[in-house]
């Protein structure tokens, strides 16, 4: 009964935006509606998230705020390869096993007591996730945790804690890189398709503000966990013997992890030496496109490159049961069953709601009425938004979070007489920032589902976390952000 009322609320919530906005005319008012049906669907997830993603294909055409062609072209935006071929070196990762030989030695370094066992499952977490889907880094790392937490005496909620350290070095992780979660590759792109004006943002330069981010949230988010929440004493050691027994188990690294690394590490270099970063009016860092004359190589191509390249270097593994060929390092009945088509979808439906407010006028109309809500100060307008965004993201996909409210934050920045980057970058980190309810995430979910914690007990430190992220956010913006992105 609460699907069929939630299926039914979606178009309902439609009509009455359209209604109460059709005075500006039919195609922005159809916007405001299809946005308005998607969000209930989207947030309720009455309909896969997917399949909602493709309400734009039917509703556009169909409204009169763009063609099919013009609609369909945004499924197939660059970013959606460069999301594709990171995908694929992840696989790449996870199918030599290089992933869980790099989590064990992290941890396995780090952890002497259950305190800095937490602090090595947070790091080599989020370490993973800078470079592999955030879903995935948390599949891989959520058995590795749990199965420490006997060795710890004296800590009844260690198991806890430790889940809720894979759920939140996941999400932070995801946050450094363009490739860590979609919302970053989403607004790589919009930046792209709304101010081509506008120098891009490259790799790199994502990096040097978000890695700083992720790195103090980490090391805040221990300390919240460890010294406050469930302060552990170092009397319940950790027997780190089981750490180093799960290494033995893995014997010496393998050729394919190897190569896999190789192919990683190459990318992942390429990535970020690409772009040129301007520091100031007289300095500025070439990237090997310019270098090299290369510009046309964007990173999407460097990331199908590398995926390529897993498809056609021989794995030292044996075949099928009873085949006499070699497999590849990676092959494709594997990757097609571990590929999320799912986010890719909904990336795209992020870009054509983008262009469909642009298109339909409804963009000049968000610009006008927000223009209003200015605080009169920059410093408490990003605040307000981080942490409007981020009680958002508490109850939808992050990704979906982002792809409602950029497009917003580039029609309103002008209005506000901010720099489009300076709403834009924070509302994307922030749209990563929901730690509170199972729902937020894909990574709360799977902790939720190990049965190591109630939602009482989530939302209790997610919480704290939340408020932690869009502090440090709203600080380090001004302290680095501003500096980095002009």
């Amino acid at each position: 009964m609460k699907t069929f009322i939630a299926i039914i609320a979606g178009p309902v919530s439609g009509l009455l935006a359209f209604w109460m906005l059709k005075h500006l005319g039919t195609a922005p008012a159809c916007m405001a509606g299809t946005v308005a049906w998607m969000a209930v669907w989207w947030i309720t997830e009455a309909v896969p998230i997917p399949i909602t993603s493709l309400l734009p294909i039917v509703l556009f055409p169909l409204f009169g705020i763009a063609e099919l062609g013009a609609t369909t072209a945004y499924y197939g935006k660059e970013v959606i390869f460069l999301f594709l071929g990171g995908f694929l070196l992840a696989l790449g990762i996870e199918r030599s096993g290089l992933h869980r030989r790099l989590a064990l030695m992290i941890v396995a370094r780090v952890g002497a007591s259950p305190a800095r066992l937490v602090l090595g499952t947070l790091l080599s977490t989020g370490l993973l996730s800078m470079w592999i889907n955030s879903t995935a880094a948390v599949l891989v790392m959520l058995p590795i945790a749990l199965s420490l937490e006997t060795h710890a005496k004296g800590h009844d909620r260690f198991g806890m804690v430790l889940s809720l350290a894979v759920a939140y070095g996941a999400s932070i992780g995801g946050m450094a890189t363009p490739v860590g979660t979609p919302p970053n590759l989403f607004f790589m792109s919009l930046w792209k398709q709304q101010f081509p004006h506008l120098p891009p943002i490259g790799f790199g330069q994502w990096m040097l503000f978000g890695v700083p981010y992720a790195l103090l949230f980490l090391l805040f988010t221990w300390l919240l966990m460890t010294r406050v929440l469930y302060p552990m004493k170092r009397a319940g050691l950790v027997d780190h013997k089981a750490v180093g027994d799960q290494r033995s188990e893995l014997g010496p690294t393998s050729r394919d992890e190897l190569l896999a690394a190789l192919v990683f590490a190459v990318t992942a270099v390429l990535w970020i030496t690409g772009d040129d970063i301007q520091f100031s009016p007289s300095f500025t860092l070439h990237g090997w496109r310019s270098v090299m004359g290369l510009k046309a190589l964007g990173d999407p191509a460097i990331a199908i490159v590398g995926g390529l390249l897993l498809f056609l270097i021989p794995s030292s593994a044996k075949g099928p049961v009873g085949g006499s060929e070699r497999r590849m390092l990676l092959d494709w009945d594997f990757a097609q069953a571990r590929i999320p088509w799912g986010v890719m979808l909904l990336i795209g439906s992020g870009f054509a709601i983008a262009g469909g407010i642009d298109a339909s006028g409804l963009s000049a109309t968000i610009g006008t009425a927000m223009a209003g809500m200015y605080t009169g100060s920059q410093v408490l307008q990003v605040a307000a938004v981080c942490s409007g965004v981020t009680l958002l993201s508490e109850l939808g996909s992050n990704t979906a979070v982002a792809g409602l409210v950029l497009p917003i934050m580039a029609s309103t920045a002008d209005g506000w007489g901010m720099s489009p980057q300076s709403l834009m970058i924070p509302a994307t980190i922030a749209a990563s920032c929901g730690f509170m309810l199972p729902i937020a995430s894909p990574m709360q979910a799977i902790v939720f589902a190990s049965g190591k914690l109630s939602v009482k007990q989530m939302m209790r430190a997610g919480v704290w976390m939340d408020v932690l992220g869009v502090l440090l956010l709203v600080v380090l913006w001004w302290l680095i952000g501003a500096v980095v992105f002009g």
